[in-house]
């Protein structure tokens, strides 16, 4: 089991989180602490999204030191208690059981996670939804989360970074040569993960591609646990001759057949997603393989400011030298669950037992969309003055660190599409298209 523990400090005295000091006044140590609710979370420790799991519970576990800093000024006591993150191995079976276990062993009223599509959907039908403990997801993208029928009056899965509608519209838009220069292919096939994820993204990419012309020879599943060969999917792939492959996977299974591509068949141009944006890969082909090669992905515009607070206190606090794709959203989804707590406590839950899942998930969005006080990621000041225009009854809105959180009906959020690129052994972003840059289709 991997946990990491957010600990409350005194009502009095000073809390340094990262680079948040906060000094209690003397006033709030009259003040009743507030109920203090666990807060569990599944990541990928192992299996083939294993690279991410830590940047994800790291930013998670930021987020609950930042709320916690600012409910011990403003109310006197930490929000959230024990910080529970389990391993879900990037695999739907192993994802339930963890699930479960934060459930019925540690009695969480939410959970952070997961990061793979097939994990949140399995998760949320097994476990969350018929428990009704509220799931937000930092970094699930399938456009079936936004529809899954479970959720339709349940209401209880709600997500932190956009839909893959979003981003396959962007990945047809740079293949059609809409956004970069000198940068347009004409035909294209996919090869995917057979998971929610990956069928939405080449279903996605491939509808909006059509649409601009583009020629779709065929959409290649590949099984969703690691394989040792790819071949039989890269041949079914590649036997019409497009231009590019546009690939749909987790950094295990892109490393292997990105290899056999090169080894075994004649060179064609890739374009790749959140999902291969990976050390891993590059680690396991080389930098020179995947030099000049391009992706996309949600999030992580690093011109708005609760990225850039998140950014620097992140590498501060944890000493990491980036930030993958939905380490920014898994904090939001700390913040927003406190900010939740907070409603709940204000309006009159005063113990942990009592703020469950549909308590919070009641008041998800009256924290986080407009109108009100804006409360800004990785701002002290913010988080305080916000908290206690939620004890006053005002509204407040929060601005976070991968972009607004304005849940919609379904619990979705809009936040920018990257362009990325493999370069000099890292990679780098190219582009940021805004959610009104983007079209429908």
């Amino acid at each position: 089991m991997t946990k990491r523990h957010s600990t409350a400090t005194s009502a009095t005295g000073i809390r340094t989180v990262g680079v948040l000091t906060l000094t209690l006044g003397v006033a709030t140590a009259a003040l009743a602490q507030p109920p203090s609710i666990p807060l569990g979370q599944i990541a990928p420790f192992t299996g083939a999204g294993a690279e991410f799991g830590e940047y994800y519970r790291d930013g998670a576990a930021l987020g609950i030191q930042h709320i916690n800093a600012a409910t011990e000024s403003a109310l006197g006591g930490a929000i959230i208690g024990d910080h529970i993150a389990e391993d879900s191995a990037t695999l739907p079976s192993p994802a339930i059981e963890a699930a479960r276990g934060l459930v019925e062993v540690h009695g969480v009223p939410a959970i952070i996670g997961g990061w793979s599509s097939g994990v949140t959907v399995a998760v949320s039908t097994s476990v969350t939804i018929p428990s009704e403990v509220l799931q937000v997801s930092n970094g699930s993208t399938s456009p079936l989360i936004s529809v899954l029928p479970e959720d339709r009056d349940a209401d209880l899965l709600f997500r932190t970074t956009a839909s893959d509608a979003l981003q396959g519209v962007v990945a047809a838009q740079l293949v059609a040569g809409e956004i970069l220069d000198d940068y347009q292919f004409d035909s294209a096939s996919t090869i995917f993960i057979n998971n929610p994820y990956g069928q939405g993204l080449s279903n996605a990419f491939a509808r909006s591609f059509q649409l601009r012309g583009g020629v779709v020879h065929a959409q290649v599943p590949h099984p969703e646990e690691v394989q040792p060969t790819y071949t039989s999917q890269l041949a079914s792939a590649l036997q019409d001759e497009p231009d590019l492959l546009f690939a749909a996977s987790y950094p295990a299974h892109s490393a292997t057949f990105l290899a056999e591509a090169r080894d075994l068949f004649d060179p064609v141009a890739w374009q790749f997603v959140d999902g291969n944006r990976s050390d891993e890969v590059i680690e396991a082909l080389g930098a020179d393989t995947v030099e000049g090669m391009i992706g996309t992905a949600p999030g992580q515009d690093p011109s708005i400011p609760g990225f850039q607070n998140f950014s620097e206190q992140f590498m501060a606090e944890f000493g990491h030298d980036r930030i993958p794709p939905f380490t920014e959203s898994a904090y939001d989804a700390a913040i927003v669950i406190g900010l939740a707590a907070v409603k709940a406590y204000a309006d009159g839950f005063e113990t942990a037992e009592e703020i469950t899942g549909p308590v919070l998930r009641d008041r998800l969005r009256e924290v986080a969309n407009g109108p009100g006080t804006t409360i800004t990621a990785g701002d002290a000041d913010s988080l305080v003055a916000g908290i206690e225009a939620i004890m006053a009854g005002e509204d407040v809105q929060y601005s976070g660190a991968a972009g607004p959180v304005d849940f919609d009906d379904n619990g979705d959020v809009l936040t920018p599409i990257a362009i990325w690129e493999f370069r000099d052994g890292g990679s780098e972003t190219l582009v940021i298209r805004s959610p009104d840059e983007i079209p429908e289709e």
